[in-house]
């Protein structure tokens, strides 16, 4: 994420984003439980493994719950927003494993490239990064402080928000059902249009990933506009 996207997460943004998140995202606890899964399964169970959390400010669910199901990783989570890494290291220490977790304010860009880590996870970062040059930045990045073939997790929302008005529909029910008055959902689908820049297509966020240096992507979760997939960095 780049410290213009960044300051989107302020305080304020941080303090309602665990609540926030979860209405936005149908599915949010199960997204990061099954990522952590993911992991597992490609990694195989049972072994010591570093892994890279990119963007990883906010509840920590993905490190809590990989480090739950593993507990022989550990994790360093990179953010370059304040705020929001306050966030996570709040819940990462109530969870009991701040030993497991090193923490970093800033970019991917600002990692050594040696040692290289065993896996990586990206969830809810590329919706945020204007333009195709900052989504390919972060991705090509990350592939180079991975080992070959390592897994990366990547989860975010994709299709062009204006193209879907009947799941866009759907999406501002989640506000309603969770008490938001008429004035409030349109306050939050307006955000939504004005904050974001998902990828395109599915097609198009296998092709960031081709083109950064990943392949075989498999989507394993999906969520209105939101998809979650696994895919490797290549071998060479």
């Amino acid at each position: 994420m780049t410290l213009n996207s960044a300051a989107k997460f302020d305080a304020s943004r941080a303090g309602e984003y665990a609540r926030q998140s979860r209405i936005a995202l149908a599915g949010y606890d199960a997204c990061h439980e099954l990522s952590a899964c993911m992991l597992s399964a490609s990694l195989g169970e049972g072994k010591p493994e570093h892994i890279l959390v990119v963007g990883a400010g906010g509840t920590a669910g993905e490190i809590i719950a990989a480090a739950t199901l593993e507990p022989l990783w550990s994790f360093v989570a990179v953010d370059p927003s304040q705020p929001m890494l306050e966030l996570a290291r709040t819940n990462i220490d109530e969870a009991g494993i701040a030993d497991r977790v090193k923490i970093v304010s800033g970019s991917v860009s600002d990692l050594d490239t040696d040692p290289l880590f065993d896996a990586a996870v990206m969830i809810g970062v590329l919706h945020h990064l204007p333009g195709e040059k900052a989504k390919h930045e972060i991705l090509a990045e990350t592939a180079m402080r991975l080992k070959p073939g390592s897994p990366l997790i990547v989860a975010g929302n994709y299709r062009a928000y204006a193209s879907q008005p009947l799941l866009m529909a759907g999406w501002a029910n989640r506000w309603r059902m969770n008490g938001a008055d008429a004035e409030e959902v349109q306050a939050k689908m307006n955000k939504i249009l004005q904050g974001a820049e998902p990828p395109q297509s599915e097609e198009a966020v296998f092709e960031l990933l081709t083109g950064a240096g990943f392949k075989e992507p498999i989507r394993f979760f999906s969520s209105l506009f939101w998809g979650a997939w696994l895919a490797r960095r290549n071998l060479y």
